[in-house]
């Protein structure tokens, strides 16, 4: 039953990863703006046509010839609609496989993401590359924000102690700031020579460094976007994990635990805890799409060559095929985390049953 139950979660998460790639794909191929062409010949990139070109027979061949190399002559779909003078009566035109989406959607089952549009690079290595630099910044501040916010949520949940209420408030501040403020009252504070200058305020180690003393490096470079990304994550984590300890605190069985002279902190740790990381669960599964957004803000900040940098300027050079590739990560990380969610469910709780 379990086996067959991960079976089909696998195969409607592959369905939606699908149905947005699809759905990314061809409203990108709407583009008020001209679409992916018009930036190349704006900028002179292509066939040496740029704006200053005053010549409309010049631009239109040259426009012709770039949408040719981008197989962006073809129809879009399977289907189209055909003008009015053209129609002959049926409004419809079927034209088979020869077409942009179909294309597109052959390549992707072979794994492959396609070009640049930009720098004729795979989408696969670039995407690639970024993440060598996105994984390590967002998998650290999840593992940290994590463990932070078991240690804080018991604490807090605990017997009364004179930090709780500071900590508390703390964190209801930090929940109020934008990611964007946070990261750059770091950059202002602990990289800024008028002030602390304790950590480098952009980029990544230099490549020429090895072994020990390139890993210290990047743990330098990255410590200011990972304590930012942890300060955002950190705050709902640790308050909805106390909320639910308390919850768990005060039911029978929590009860039943101290008349028979169990101490606060076995109970919490030993019983009231795996009861209370159901809803956590749940939590970390958007934690995980929001890092990787969360990612976009530190990484422009602190000029890091990640995944988000690379999106946001792909989107802004109209760069399609990089800009799906991303979303299509993200997605399968978004989805990938909701189908962790139910195993860890059954981990946490195994009265809870897999069902059809």
């Amino acid at each position: 039953m379990g086996l067959h139950f991960l079976g089909r979660r696998l195969l409607n998460t592959l369905v939606a990863l699908w149905g947005l790639g699809s759905l990314v794909f061809l409203l990108g191929r709407h583009d008020p703006a001209g679409g992916p062409e018009q930036q190349l010949l704006s900028d002179g990139t292509e066939s040496g046509i740029g704006t200053e070109s005053r010549d409309p027979a010049a631009m239109a061949a040259a426009r012709q010839a770039v949408r040719h190399r981008l197989g962006l002559d073809q129809p879009l779909f399977y289907l189209s609609q055909q003008a009015p003078a053209a129609a002959n009566g049926a409004r419809w035109r079927w034209n088979g496989t020869a077409n942009q989406y179909h294309h597109w959607l052959a390549r992707l089952l072979r794994g492959e993401l396609g070009h640049s549009l930009r720098t004729g690079q795979p989408v696969a290595g670039q995407l690639g590359a970024a993440l060598c630099c996105t994984l390590p910044l967002t998998g650290t501040a999840l593992a940290l924000a994590l463990g932070a916010a078991l240690w804080l949520g018991q604490g807090l949940a605990g017997p009364r102690r004179w930090w709780q209420g500071p900590v508390r408030a703390l964190l209801l501040a930090l929940q109020s700031a934008p990611l964007f403020v946070l990261a750059l009252g770091l950059l202002l504070l602990l990289a800024n020579p008028q002030a602390l200058n304790w950590f480098p305020g952009y980029g990544l180690a230099d490549e020429e460094l090895a072994g020990w003393n390139r890993l210290g490096e990047l743990a330098r470079h990255l410590a200011l976007p990972v304590v930012s990304l942890v300060l955002a994550a950190l705050p709902d984590l640790a308050l909805q994990l106390e909320a639910a300890l308390r919850h768990e605190l005060g039911t029978d069985y929590a009860a039943a635990a101290r008349a028979k002279g169990l101490g606060e902190a076995q109970l919490i740790r030993h019983h009231a805890l795996p009861n209370a990381l159901l809803p956590t669960l749940t939590q970390v599964t958007g934690l995980v799409p929001a890092l990787l957004a969360g990612a976009l803000v530190v990484e422009v900040v602190y000029a890091l060559p990640g995944m988000g940098r690379l999106l946001a300027a792909a989107a802004a050079l109209r760069d399609y095929p990089v800009v799906l590739g991303g979303v299509l990560l993200t997605g399968a990380a978004r989805l990938g985390a909701l189908l962790l969610a139910d195993v860890l469910y059954h981990r946490a709780d195994p009265r809870i049953r897999w069902t059809r």
